[in-house]
């Protein structure tokens, strides 16, 4: 199953204004979230699967900042920030 704000299933949003649109665009463009925005001015706002992303989001583990050499196993999570397993990640691109 496709992760919430990935290409394949990407977060959505339906907010009233287009400054909110571009808030949330903005938010979710900084953590490399896939989001799909309607502007809808009618009706009220519905910004769930935002929510959900940044309650998520701050569960995942940070990586650890070392000093010296990086050793990286493939169950780390990966040192890019992504919140990824190492081999789901970067492993390939080395």
């Amino acid at each position: 199953m496709a992760k919430l704000g990935s290409k394949k299933k990407p977060a959505v949003a339906r907010v009233q204004t287009g400054k909110r649109a571009g808030e949330i665009i903005r938010i979710c463009n900084e953590r490399g979230w896939q989001v799909i925005v309607g502007i809808e001015p009618d009706k009220p706002e519905d910004i769930s699967d935002i929510k959900w992303l940044l309650k998520n989001f701050e569960k995942q583990p940070r990586p650890q900042i070392r000093s010296g050499p990086l050793k990286v196993s493939p169950n780390d999570y990966c040192p890019c920030g992504s919140g990824l397993k190492y081999k789901k990640c970067c492993f390939d691109k080395v």
